[in-house]
């Protein structure tokens, strides 16, 4: 199964403010790039879950 590549927006909370973020994360499906995203953001900035949101996730075509 080829990956797709997907856009994925939306906020994290950092030092009490939430900040924006836009990623893009290679995935088979728009699940496992919510997942993907989920396991970046917390591991990069040691973040919970509920301290991660996405407001939208977005095919992207083309190269």
């Amino acid at each position: 199964m080829a990956n797709q590549r997907f856009e994925v927006v939306g906020a994290c909370r950092i030092n009490n403010e939430w900040k924006p973020y836009r990623k893009v994360i290679e995935a088979p499906n728009e699940n496992q790039a919510v997942e993907r995203t989920f396991c970046v953001i917390g591991s990069k900035h040691r973040l919970k879950r509920n301290y991660i949101t996405i407001e939208a996730v977005n095919v992207l075509s083309g190269e």
